[in-house]
């Protein structure tokens, strides 16, 4: 009955660990949220700033290999 008593104890403390940081990472959202506010009230395009955010995110021959894909579409398109 000990190990089950260990077992209950140990899956509560993750439990509490994961709550936890699922109200940080809630906080960091709502900093993120607030710097993006903060950018469009100077006037700034933040759909962009999110697809640039989302850009320097991925690695250079991704970034590549997306930006040719992207232009293949909008040449195929009359998009020039």
């Amino acid at each position: 009955m000990a190990d089950g008593n260990v077992a209950a104890d140990q899956l509560r403390l993750f439990i509490e660990r994961i709550e936890r940081l699922e109200e940080e990472k809630k906080g960091v959202a709502d900093d993120v949220k607030d710097v993006y506010a903060e950018a469009k009230a100077n006037g700034y395009d933040t759909k962009t700033m999110r697809a640039v955010v989302r850009l320097r995110k991925m690695e250079k021959h991704a970034r590549d290999e997306a930006d040719a894909l992207l232009e293949t579409y909008r040449n195929a398109l009359g998009l020039h």
